[in-house]
């Protein structure tokens, strides 16, 4: 199931299926309209001259132009495309092109042009006049012309869109929306019930058990994880698994994929052997690049990633990265007050699972350590930070998490005294942190385990 689902995304994210299907789907219309055209009288045609009265010479000339002129434009959207691709990857983050190329619209318009120039191929071939036997079908012909019509609007809607989409406040909401929903498919977990603090405690020092590696088979980023499947092997081994990668860290070939150790007292599991270690493998999804599937994280990083290209000497684009700040602290205020998951997981009475996925101190890390680096000079990068903060101190009531976003705090003072010449700049920092922390000693609202 684990690899059926990285193939669906996989396809839903490359240029040809959508238009494929489309494709197939002209090639069924005029073949049924064509069966239609044969199959009642064509008397009426006289009646409607102007939309039915072409012969079949006409029908060939008109049919011919619409074809020639689709697969033109459908050129000129192809290159249009890759164009905004490299635009993309050189002016923001190539991080930033599964996006592009999964994006809906570019499909359907793609497949749309190229449709209709297959379906002009398909009726053209059945037109007949002269010697041949006077055969034109009308109903094809015509709707032929309408689609053709269709296409007028399609292409503006094509350049709109693509106008739109290279707009950096629409490519950033682009990226966080997608991580938002990334974020409620994935929290709160739900792998086994959670440990209790004893039987955390108790394998706080995992010495007491003799651990076994299970290498990875292959070798790139790991994009998924079934849960659930990893959780009933250790049940039927009755032992523990222990999981060695997050999702969205590399793995290579032959590194430990996962631990697996018995509890029996004493004993280690013999070497692994090929259907375990296939079994296991199964459960991971594998691939050349991280997805955002099950890793939220990576939509974080695609935003502060534009945030540092922005922020680099060559684009100097403060505007774009004051933008991905004020993103970066509504995703961490998301993630603030949900309930991540214990690394240990049970299943009956006995931890069964080690999990290894990132906890809030990561992504806060991830989301605002380099950002703060390379906008260190940057009197709007640091009050910018310190508001998000502010945002997300409002969302939690976790001691821990607010401990974490303290931190935060004092490294943004921190940097900004030790790279900000301006005193006035210094001194509007110094109010804003000053102002996040006295809201950091307001009381918990509620309360929420971290």
């Amino acid at each position: 199931m684990n690899k059926l689902k990285q193939w669906w995304s996989d396809i839903n994210s490359s240029l040809w299926f959508v238009p494929t299907l489309m494709v197939i789907a002209a090639m069924v219309l005029a073949y049924v309209l064509v069966l239609i055209d044969v199959s009642i009288n064509h008397d009426w045609v006289s009646e409607y001259p102007l939309l039915f009265g072409a012969g079949a010479d006409g029908a060939r000339g008109m049919l011919s132009a619409i074809a020639s002129s689709m697969i033109t434009v459908a050129g000129l959207i192809f290159s249009l495309t890759l164009s905004t691709l490299a635009q993309v990857s050189s002016q923001y983050t190539p991080r930033l092109l599964r996006n592009f190329m999964r994006d809906r619209g570019n499909q359907v318009v793609m497949g749309f042009f190229v449709s209709i120039f297959v379906y002009c191929l398909m009726v053209l071939r059945t037109i007949r006049g002269g010697d041949e036997g006077k055969f034109i079908p009308s109903l094809a012909v015509a709707f032929g012309l309408l689609l053709a019509l269709v296409s007028i609007g399609m292409l503006i809607f094509f350049i709109h869109h693509i106008a739109s989409s290279v707009q950096a406040a629409n490519i950033i909401a682009g990226a966080s929306e997608e991580t938002y929903k990334s974020m409620e498919k994935l929290f709160p977990t739900a792998l086994g019930d959670a440990a209790d603090p004893e039987e955390i405690a108790e394998l706080a020092t995992t010495d007491q058990l003799r651990w076994t590696p299970i290498p990875a088979r292959t070798t790139g980023y790991v994009q998924g994880i079934n849960n659930e499947s990893i959780l009933d092997f250790a049940k039927e081994l009755d032992g523990v698994v222990r999981m060695e990668h997050t999702i969205g860290s590399f793995v290579a070939m032959g590194d430990p994929l996962v631990s697996v150790a018995l509890y029996q007292k004493d004993e280690q599991l013999p070497e692994a052997d090929e259907e375990s270690i296939d079994r296991l493998n199964n459960q991971y999804s594998i691939g050349h690049q991280r997805t955002l599937d099950q890793d939220a994280g990576f939509g974080i990083r695609q935003i502060v990633d534009i945030a540092l290209k922005a922020l680099s000497p060559g684009i100097n684009d403060t505007t774009t990265a004051i933008m991905c700040i004020d993103h970066l602290g509504a995703l961490i205020s998301y993630l603030s007050d949900r309930q991540l998951g214990s690394p240990l997981r049970t299943a009956g009475e006995r931890v069964r699972v080690i999990a290894n996925s990132p906890d809030f101190d990561k992504y806060v890390s991830t989301a605002f350590d380099q950002i703060r680096t390379s906008g260190a000079d940057n009197v709007a990068v640091h009050l910018r930070s310190l508001t998000a903060f502010e945002t997300i101190i409002r969302r939690t009531s976790s001691f821990k998490r607010r401990q974490v976003i303290r931190r935060q705090c004092e490294q943004t003072l921190f940097a900004a005294e030790k790279n900000l010449t301006a005193a006035h700049e210094l001194q509007q920092v110094r109010k804003r942190q000053a102002e996040a922390l006295e809201l950091l000693a307001k009381p918990l609202l509620h309360k929420l385990s971290a």
